[in-house]
């Protein structure tokens, strides 16, 4: 077997990517606050902060659950083994990073820190660069034609 075969990455681990960007915008915020709109306005920023962050946990549950169902690795520097292709997955190739970047826009949205709103889409970019295409490389490795028709068909972020 191949490196590409055996498993997608060993580091960056993605979650500690999204850490590290959330951390960068809070300490932006703290040493360098933008403008945050005030009144309504705010209450209403924050009222869709958090339902992104309860949008991006319940997408993290449902798609824990589903790997556990498929009894394959959650774990981004593991082997997959099993394709799947339901569920969450249906909508998109990544739903625990799309989960994970709803968390961090919507915890900006929630808390009235502007800098975490492009640190979750730096996050994204980062980790579809340092991660997602090298774990596509793999499961294109392990699963073949199966991989490219899932591909073919399902974005890699979010379908509507």
């Amino acid at each position: 077997m191949t490196s590409a075969t055996e498993r997608p990455n060993t580091i960056p681990w993605p979650p500690l990517i999204y850490l590290g960007f959330a951390g960068a915008g809070v300490i932006l915020h703290q040493l360098l606050p933008l403008g945050w709109p005030e009144g309504l306005l705010r209450m209403v920023l924050a009222a869709i902060g958090l339902c992104l962050v309860c949008g991006g946990l319940a997408l993290e549950l449902v798609t824990a659950l589903t790997f556990r169902r498929h009894r394959t690795t959650i774990l981004p520097h593991r082997g997959a083994t099993a394709l799947i292709t339901d569920g969450p997955f249906a909508r998109s190739r990544n739903p625990i990073y799309v989960g994970n970047t709803l968390l961090v826009l919507g915890a900006g949205l929630l808390m009235g820190a502007a800098w975490l709103i492009p640190a979750a889409f730096a996050a994204a970019f980062t980790t579809q660069k340092l991660a997602i295409e090298r774990e596509e490389r793999h499961l294109s490795a392990r699963f073949g034609k199966a991989w490219d028709d899932y591909a073919a068909r399902t974005p890699r972020w979010l379908a509507f």
